[in-house]
Parts: C-alpha cells; structure tokens; sequence
C-alpha cells in the first residue's frame, strides 16, 4: 500500500469538503453572528490547509489498488468526520462530543449528545451545518458507491443498482461517471422540491431548508430538541413521510422513475418488500396505538415512526419510548433491523440482503429434504452465484454480531446501563438510524454516555455507514503487504 497516495487522495477531498464551511460561514455573517463566521472561517482554513498539504503532489490520474481504495474510502468518511467537527469545538464541546456529533450527522445516523439546543453559540448557522453534514453524508454515499466501488470491482455491493456496471477495471468508465451525475442531479432536485413542498406547509425557509437536507440524507437531525413532534404540523408529517420513503429507495431507480420508466419501477422487487415491511408494519402499529380500529391521526402516527425508522431517518412525531406500551415499541424494533434499498441514502443491512438470505435459508431447508436436487437461487429472473450469496451472508452476519458485540461492549464501559438501552443504542448507531431507546429515545440524546462509551458509538457509525466490510478487509495481512510512504515508480 502507497500510504502517500492514500493520504494525498484523502488530503484532495478534505480540500474539497472544506469549501461547505463557506455556507454556514455565509449565513452567520448574513445575520451578523461573526464570532460563529469567525470560527467557521477558521475551520474552513485547517481543514483547507491540511487538505492542501497531503494533496499537493498526488498525480493527476493516480491508479489505485483495491486495498488503497478501501483506505482511502474507510480514510475519508474519517477524517472529514474529524475535521467536520471543528465548529462544534469552537463552541465549547469536548473533542468527543464534537466529533460524536460530526460523524452522526456526516453518516446520516442523527445520534445527539446536544442537551440545550439554545445554548449559546447554537444558532442557525449551526445548525445548517450540522444539516449539511448529513445531506453531504447522503450524497456521499451514493457517489461512493456508483464511483469508486464498482472501480475497485467489489459487485457485492452494487449488484442491484438498476444501471450500474460491475466494473473490475481500474478505471471509472464514463457509464458509471454519467450513472454518478444523474444520481446529483436527481439528489438536489428532490430536496429543492421538498424545500417548496415544506414552505407550503408553512415551515419558513430556513426550516424548510434544514429539514430537507436531513431528509433526503436519511439523516433526521433538526433544530428543534422534540424533532417533529416540536412543529405539531399533521401535513409537515404527510409530507416527510412521502420523501423519507424515496430517501430510503434506490436512487438509480428513482431515475427511472424521473425518466418515465413507471412500469420499471413499480415491479423491482426490492421496492415492493419494502413498501410492503412499511405498509404491514404501520397498520399493525396503528392499531395497537389506537386499541382498536385506528383513526386518521393514529395512522399518520404510526407510518410517520415506521417510515423513519426503516428508512432510517430518525425523526419522531411522538415520544413513543414514553408514551407507547413495548407492544408497538417492538414493532419498532423490528424495522430496526431491515433498513432501506440498496443504493440509497439509508443505513442497516438493506431489504435486498434480507430478501436473499431468507431465499437461501428457504433452498437450504428444502435441500434437507431433497439432498440431491439442483436448487439454484434466483432474484429477478436472473441466477444468483455462489460468490454473492457468500458475500450478502457475510454482510448479514457481520451486522449481526456487530450489534451484539457493541451492545456488550458497551454495558462494559457504561456502568449503569441496562440491557435494552445498551442493545437498542446498538441497533440504532451501528444501523445509523439515530434515536434507540431508553435516555437514548427520541427525545434523549446521547450526552449521558462516558466518554468510552461515545467513542465506541463513534466507531460504531463509521463502521455501519461502510457497510462494515470495508474496513474489515483493511485488518486483513494481506492489505498492509509492501506498505511504503512513496508511490513505486
């Protein structure tokens, strides 16, 4: 591994990402905070300057090992996550608060340790930065999952993205590059579309603005401290409910769907298990909620909670950790654990996953009693090979021991925590869906955690919003073999 190759793509995007401290910076100047303009003009030149310093001799068209490129993707969510929360230490928050609070918001989970969300210092600017962060963690994801991972040839992960090429060329051909601009475009235009939706429901623009970006991210931060539930807005929840329903579908088929294809889109099988999970999931709650046949507001209630959960938005319209029975509350674990559509926004193991490991778990049971039949496993009438069984089985395991492994890791480090809010703190950062249960519910936050506690939960985001596998290969012998500062000629 060319560990300058490695630092110096990295220090070339952090150069890029530095340039978003000029919005935040533009708004506080614009309402006259200078002292917050102050500090994101000094976040801006760090971080720019660091940028430039790694990057300034990285060649222009530089080729890339597979073992750099996951350092370099594993790298980059890091270090702009670090680098990220230099306003937030501006205004007084501990080193691990601040960074908690940046890679929450860059890997769109929206975990909190913010307590007093009118301290001072907590001003707009703040928080359309703390919203950026997720809407860039959104895009991010899309760009490095249409980019660079069919560039390293790992098919695992883009298998069913509804135009991408599994490419093991080093190059990015110019389908995948067109495929990548589509996705921005379409990104953009539904948050401008959903920034005019929600002035029309009477949000002003600011609000409409920060809500939109943590929308489309599948992100689910917000200025107010009771989320939703703080606007008492029935047609705000309408409204998100509709978009955190895209936010959580394939982007590359929401083109689709943007260029007229509707019949494509309305039989992707994906699609349909997951307005499915949704739909079942939010009339079951409903009626629980509603001890019998469920109302308008209980059905709003309840799909709002449902679709954010799975889509793993985060936002709440209710405080359902106090005021549900664990009845529903299970319901909301249990789309805890499903997450989103392959090559969207979302977090979690994705449906597509879960829909091939119940198909091979259903040839296995069948294979018991035909030892000797050919029994291949099909997915959209296509062949599914052994080699992406093995690699969506080994995704789904590694989430799993992952969320019991952080669970016990961290009622280890946290002295007073108990089962149910170690597992659902878990499930909610590992699955970057954001509020758990417990003191960490919807209208908790996670400020209560020892500082041991914060990094685990750190490390737990990052780790989830990679999907776990590439930063598991980097601990791999193999990946470190002829490690040197310079590029070999």
């Amino acid at each position: 591994m060319r560990l300058s190759l490695v630092f110096g793509l990295i220090g070339h995007l952090l150069l890029l990402f530095s340039m978003a401290f000029l919005v935040p910076l533009g708004l506080a100047v614009f309402q006259g905070e200078y002292v917050t303009a102050g500090h994101f003009a000094l976040s801006l030149l760090i971080a720019a300057g660091v940028g430039w310093w790694f990057g300034r001799r990285l060649p222009r068209k530089p080729m890339l090992r597979r073992a750099e490129a996951l350092a370099i993707v594993a790298g980059t969510w890091l270090i702009v996550g670090i680098f990220g929360a230099l306003p937030y230490m501006f205004v007084g928050l501990t080193p691990v608060d601040a960074v908690f609070e940046s890679i929450s918001g860059l890997t769109t989970t929206g975990a909190t340790i913010l307590q007093d969300f009118g301290a001072e210092g907590y001003n707009d600017a703040f928080f359309l930065w703390r919203a950026m962060t997720q809407w860039f963690g959104g895009l991010g994801v899309i760009a490095l999952f249409v980019v660079i991972l069919p560039r390293l040839g790992i098919a695992g992960r883009q298998l069913f993205f509804a135009e991408a090429s599994i490419s093991t060329s080093e190059g990015i051909s110019p389908q995948i590059r067109g495929a990548a601009r589509k996705l921005w475009i379409l990104y953009v235009g539904m948050t401008a579309l959903l920034v005019g939706l929600l002035m029309m429901a009477r949000f002003d623009f600011y609000e409409a603005v920060v809500h939109a970006l943590t929308t489309m991210s599948a992100g689910g931060f917000s200025p107010n401290p009771n989320s939703i539930a703080g606007y008492d807005n029935p047609q705000v929840e309408w409204i998100l409910i509709v978009f955190m329903v895209l936010a959580g579908t394939s982007f590359p088929l929401l083109w689709r769907l943007a260029s007229g294809r509707v019949f494509e889109f309305f039989r992707d099988g994906e699609f349909l298990v997951y307005l499915l999970i949704m739909t079942a999931a939010s009339l079951v709650l409903a009626v629980l909620i509603g001890d019998g046949i469920p109302g308008l507001d209980e059905l709003r209630t309840a799909s709002f909670q449902v679709t954010s959960i799975t889509s793993s938005t985060g936002f709440a319209s209710v405080d359902y950790d106090k005021l549900w029975a664990w009845a529903p509350k299970a319901i909301l674990l249990v789309v805890l654990l499903v997450g989103g559509c392959a090559g969207s926004a979302c977090g979690g193991p994705k449906v597509i996953r879960w829909i091939l490991t119940f198909k091979f778990l259903r040839r296995e049971m069948t294979q018991v009693l035909h030892p000797t039949a050919v029994i291949p496993l099909r997915y959209r009438d296509r062949f599914i090979t052994p080699t992406i069984v093995r690699a969506v089985l080994t995704l789904v395991v590694l989430y799993l021991v992952g969320y019991v492994l952080i669970a016990l890791l961290l009622m280890l480090t946290e002295p007073n925590l108990d089962l149910t809010t170690a597992f659902s703190a878990s499930l909610a950062c590992f699955g970057n869906v954001g509020p758990a249960f417990g003191d960490a519910g919807p209208m908790g936050n996670y400020a209560w955690f020892t500082p041991l506690g914060k990094v685990l939960l750190t490390l737990s985001m990052w780790l989830g919003r990679l999907e776990v596998v590439t930063v598991v290969a980097l601990f791999q012998r193999d990946a470190w073999k002829h490690t040197t500062w310079r590029p070999s000629p």
